[in-house]
């Protein structure tokens, strides 16, 4: 059976398609025997299949239950209703794709493809890590794996590894083909962009409500006696490191005001541009075991001891004082805010305001396009809700977790989206990659598998179509 192109392209957009990454094997004998079907008598005394021979690529087999695997994790994905023949067209898509999985894990085989044992023992260590996060106890799990045919937990870790190694083995082929010219890219017309979008348009994902915005976050700046007790603290403790150096690590683990104060300042390995500027150009600067001034920085004020250099890193540990903010810092900012609101409405210049009072020293953003409203912060969500594109929202306030701080927020809307079907312009650069991406492998994978022995057998319909047709 052919599969329609339009389902194979249905298919490849839910990553069903193997024909993204199919390389096909040389030609190999046919084997003298084709595996007969694995049957069984039920009490009718019909004969009831169980497993079967589907397809033969270049001698290996391919099983019944193994296409039926792939047909089952295909249809949890693609939740649109299906008639039964949309039912046949996905069994035997689901055929080519076992097809084209072994003929690709052949080639690198010939190829003399290797995966990093560790690789593969990291990636399945976090797939199985993510699968048991969705169970409760033990017990649950282990009683989902057989309602789903494993035997133990081990057997599904196994199979785990496997389905890894065989992702990488496949990716790093295809990857290799790619540098060597050998999947030509395949030119897509705006007509051909137009046309699969008309057609797509009942699978694909739905635009969720959507806002973009420009806005001032205001810094929450401590006050000048703050800083100045900050400063006699950090001073303090200064002069007592002058008389005991080697005591750093345990005045750190008393003192310091960060994360790294149970680690006696430790911050690890830190490689140039990863932290702020006046922190990066003192800890290139200085020579192992030596401790720095007083150092000011946007988190505060701090001691700093380079333990280590190697090109381009250096292992540095820390004392940090902070500021201290209150409420009264806060509500500074707030009226500060509530102000720039005020004259950001009577016609001030945003450019003009974010530059004299933005927070750059935390690197906020400026700006955020098109951000899907369910996934902001509730602050934002909040201020945005009953609002029209072009208001001027705030201020409000957002938490800032890393100094524990309430700052205070001045936005402009420039787009709400409302939910609704994805168009064309949103979609477009994504419809031709696909159909450039689709169309290159399939051109590749037909040319390679005419050059191999593959047999199939349209496989047995075991699973119902939906009652209603789509």
């Amino acid at each position: 059976m052919t599969i329609p192109s339009s389902l194979q392209r249905r298919l490849a957009r839910f990553g069903f398609a193997a024909a993204f990454g199919v390389i096909v094997a040389p030609v190999s004998a046919l084997p003298a025997q084709v595996p007969p079907t694995a049957a069984a008598k039920s009490d009718s005394g019909n004969t009831l299949v169980i497993n079967r021979v589907v397809a033969v690529v270049n001698a290996e087999p391919v099983m019944l239950s193994e296409v039926m695997d792939r047909v089952i994790k295909m249809r949890q994905r693609v939740q649109a209703p299906m008639d039964s023949a949309a039912m046949v067209e996905l069994q035997a898509a689901a055929l080519q794709e076992a097809i084209d999985d072994l003929l690709l894990l052949q080639k690198a085989k010939l190829e003399k493809v290797e995966i990093a044992e560790a690789d593969v023992q990291q990636a399945a260590a976090e797939d199985f890590k993510e699968v048991r996060s969705r169970f409760g106890t033990d017990a649950e799990f282990a009683r989902a794996l057989r309602e789903s045919g494993f035997g133990s937990i081990e057997d599904f870790r196994k199979t785990r590894e496997d389905d890894a190694r065989n992702a990488m083995t496949k990716r790093d082929l295809v990857g290799k083909f790619r540098q060597s010219g050998r999947i030509p890219a395949v030119n897509v017309s705006e007509a051909e962009v137009t046309a699969e979008y008309e057609k797509s348009k009942g699978v694909l994902p739905k635009r969720e409500a959507s806002a973009s915005f420009k806005q001032i976050i205001f810094p929450v700046e401590p006050s000048p006696e703050s800083k100045r007790k900050a400063k006699a603290k950090i001073d303090s403790i200064a002069k007592e490191l002058e008389a005991r150096p080697q005591d750093f690590e345990n005045v750190a683990k008393r003192e310091s005001m960060d994360g790294s104060r149970d680690l006696g300042g430790d911050l690890g390995w830190q490689r140039r541009g990863a932290t702020v500027p006046e922190f990066d150009r003192v800890i290139f600067a200085m020579n192992p075991g030596l401790i720095s001034p007083v150092v000011e920085t946007v988190y505060g004020y701090h001691l700093i001891r380079v333990d280590r250099v190697q090109a381009a890193e250096v292992k540095a540990r820390h004392i940090l004082i902070k500021f201290p903010i209150d409420t009264v810092d806060e509500e500074r900012a707030f009226k500060l805010a509530d102000s720039v609101a005020t004259a950001w409405r009577a016609g001030a210049n945003y450019d003009s305001l974010s530059s004299n009072f933005h927070d750059e020293k935390n690197n906020e953003a400026h700006s955020i396009p098109d951000f899907e409203i369910a996934k902001l912060p509730v602050s934002y969500q909040t201020a945005i809700k009953d609002h029209k594109t072009g208001d001027i929202v705030g201020p409000f306030t957002i938490h800032d977790e890393r100094n524990n701080i309430d700052k205070p927020v001045v936005m402009q809307i420039t787009e709400l989206k409302e939910a609704g079907e994805l168009t064309l312009s949103e979609v477009r650069q994504r419809i031709r990659g696909d159909l450039t991406e689709f169309r290159s492998m399939r051109r590749f994978m037909d040319s390679l598998r005419s050059e191999a022995y593959v047999w199939t057998l349209e496989p047995v319909r075991t699973a119902p179509a939906d009652k209603k047709n789509p």
